[in-house]
């Protein structure tokens, strides 16, 4: 009896190791978060006083300014826009790609996969310059359509692997069936294979979502002119110019996180069964 009791003892010691490490990383991460929401009520004096301080009093006017100077009422338009094209063009194009590779209906289709995998490693910084120049010839900076297909082919080939991945997960005979009753490939590829892989295409989404509304290299480039900032770009207009009003930051970047956290938890249970999904076979 003894010995029974004291192996459940070290199991319920095993199982409290692992849950008390992962409070603790999901306290260091947070704790950030918790301070930028606190000194984000405060006013300057109070921030640079004692930044680890409650505040005495709670001042809304923080967001009213950063809302205002950091003109995210338009830059969150253009961050939904901006992304949202990105993500229908990278679902589209990643959608067919995958399909048709999962099938290994190109005869070619390992060179493309190493041709994707390659494409991967590169940095965009090599083609700044050049991209740059044919937009400046085709009168394209600030055009938000022209950005989401440079962002979308930057995301493209870590998407098509990825959908080649649930694709392969589909059964043969599924696809088979429908031959047989006379379906046509795009039958097949809409009514019947982009159902069955729909959490992967959830997850693209979410993936490519966030790369894109969190860009700035490429948007700071070619989105020229203020009309045209998305919400990351407001956010850092602000920095040289407000940095010294740190409450008026704080609130910027909680007005900028919120989305971000709002949408994510949101649908994290389908982007965590599309990871792991896709994760059973490659």
């Amino acid at each position: 009896m003894s010995h029974n009791v004291s192996d459940h003892a070290k199991r319920k010691i095993g199982n409290a190791f692992p849950h008390l490490i992962l409070i603790i990383l999901a306290a260091i991460a947070l704790a950030p978060l918790l301070l930028v929401l606190i000194n984000s009520v405060k006013e300057h004096a109070d921030i640079v006083r004692n930044p680890l301080a409650l505040p005495t009093t709670i001042d809304l006017a923080n967001y009213a300014d950063a809302w205002h100077y950091g003109k995210f009422s338009r830059g969150f338009i253009n961050s939904i826009m901006l992304s949202g094209m990105t993500i229908l063009i990278v679902l589209f194009c990643s959608s067919l790609a995958g399909y048709v590779l999962a099938g290994k209906k190109v005869r070619i289709w390992p060179l493309v996969l190493i041709y994707f995998l390659v494409a991967m490693t590169i940095p965009i910084q090599l083609f700044l310059f050049p991209l740059y120049f044919i937009f400046a010839r085709l009168h394209l900076l600030g055009n938000l359509i022209a950005m989401s297909f440079v962002l979308a082919a930057i995301n493209l080939p870590l998407a098509v692997l990825l959908m080649r991945t649930f694709f392969l997960q589909v059964p043969k005979e599924l696809e088979e069936a429908a031959q047989i009753d006379g379906a046509t490939t795009r039958q097949i590829l809409w009514n019947i294979m982009l159902p069955v892989v729909s959490p992967g295409l959830i997850t693209v989404a979410v993936i490519v979502g966030l790369a894109s509304w969190n860009e700035f290299l490429l948007t700071s480039t070619f989105l020229q002119g203020e009309k045209n900032f998305t919400a990351t770009l407001g956010f850092l207009s602000l920095n040289g110019t407000y940095n010294v009003d740190q409450g008026l930051m704080m609130a910027a970047a909680v007005i900028m996180i919120a989305p971000i956290i709002i949408f994510f938890i949101s649908i994290q249970r389908y982007f965590i069964d599309g990871l792991v999904g896709g994760s059973v076979k490659g």
